[in-house]
C-alpha cells in the first residue's frame, strides 16, 4: 500500500509498535524447557491486550499466532510441543492486523550458552538488514534493496536464501510490490516510490540457497549443516531514509 493521509499513518505506526513490542517480550522470555507453544502463549496474549489479531491466523489459517523456527527450521514453523534447548538459534516471525492495517517484523536470537558461529551469522544479517534500508529510497530500482543486502552477504562470506523474500504490506499482510528478492536481480525494473509500504527482511546462511518444505505444509527448512538468520522491519518510503513503522519501545532490538 501507499500512505495516502496522516490517519494512515498513524494507525500503520500503532500496530508496527505492537508487533515490535511483542517481538522483544517474546525474545526476553526465552528460555531452555520451554516449549515453541507456550512461548507463543506470550506472544498471543500480547497482542489480544491491545486488540490486534494475529496476520498469520487471519490471512492463512495459520496454526498459531506467530511463527517460531528453530536451528534448520529457518521461516514458518508451527508453535507446538517442541521445547526449547540450550544454544538454540530461534527465529520469531510477528505479524497482526489492527484496525484494517497490518505490520510484520521479526528477528533470530540465541538461547544462552551463545555460539560464536550462530552469534556471527546473525550480526552479519542485522548488517544486512541496515545496509538494505540505508538503500531504499524513493525513486531508486527495487532491485537496489537485494544488492545491498548481496552485497553485504558476500563480503562477509555468508549465501542469500532465494526463494524468501521482502514485500509490500499495510492493508494486507502480502501485498504488491510482491516478492522483493534478497539478492540482486538485474531484470527487476520496479522503482520505489515514496510513501509505499514494505518490509525487509534478510535472510543469510552459513552456505544454504533455499529452502524447503518440511512435510507439514508450513514450515521452511534447510539441511542441518546451515546455520540461517532472519531479521525484519516494516518501514515507509521516503525521499531520504525509510521510516521504521516496527520500532520497538519497551525492549530494545539491537543496532538496527
Amino acid at each position: 500500500m501507499s500512505i495516502k493521509t496522516e490517519a494512515d499513518f498513524n494507525a500503520l505506526k500503532k500496530i508496527g509498535v505492537i508487533v515490535a513490542d511483542c517481538l522483544q517480550l517474546m525474545a526476553s522470555k526465552l528460555e531452555p524447557g520451554m516449549t515453541t507453544l507456550d512461548l507463543d502463549k506470550i506472544g498471543a496474549d500480547y497482542l489480544a491486550k491491545f486488540g490486534a489479531r494475529s496476520a498469520p491466523i487471519l490471512v492463512y489459517d495459520f496454526p498459531g499466532t506467530t511463527c517460531i523456527s528453530i536451528n534448520p527450521q529457518v521461516a514458518h514453523g508451527i508453535p507446538g510441543a517442541q521445547v526449547i534447548q540450550p544454544g538454540d538459534l530461534i527465529n520469531i516471525d510477528v505479524s497482526a492486523e489492527l484496525g484494517g492495517f497490518f505490520a510484520d517484523t521479526g528477528g533470530s536470537f540465541i538461547v544462552p550458552p551463545i555460539d560464536v558461529k550462530k552469534q556471527a551469522v546473525c550480526d552479519a544479517t542485522k548488517r544486512a538488514l541496515r545496509a538494505a534500508i540505508q538503500s531504499a529510497v524513493a525513486g531508486k530500482k527495487l532491485n537496489s534493496i537485494g544488492r545491498a543486502i548481496e552485497n553485504e552477504a558476500d563480503k562477509l562470506g555468508y549465501t542469500i536464501i532465494e526463494n524468501l523474500g521482502s514485500h509490500g504490506v499495510g492493508r494486507g499482510l502480502h501485498e504488491e510490490p510482491k516478492f522483493i528478492p534478497g539478492y540482486y536481480d538485474p531484470d527487476d525494473n520496479r522503482v520505489l516510490k515514496e510513501n509505499m509500504v514494505i518490509t525487509i527482511e534478510p535472510f543469510l546462511s552459513t552456505g544454504a540457497h533455499e529452502v524447503d518444505d518440511s512435510g507439514d505444509g508450513w514450515t521452511l527448512i534447510t539441511p542441518p549443516k546451515f546455520l540461517s538468520a532472519q531479521y525484519e522491519h516494516t518501514m515507509v518510503i521516503t525521499k531520504s531514509k525509510p521510516i521504521i513503522i516496527t520500532q520497538p519501545t519497551k525492549f530494545l532490538m539491537g543496532e538496527h
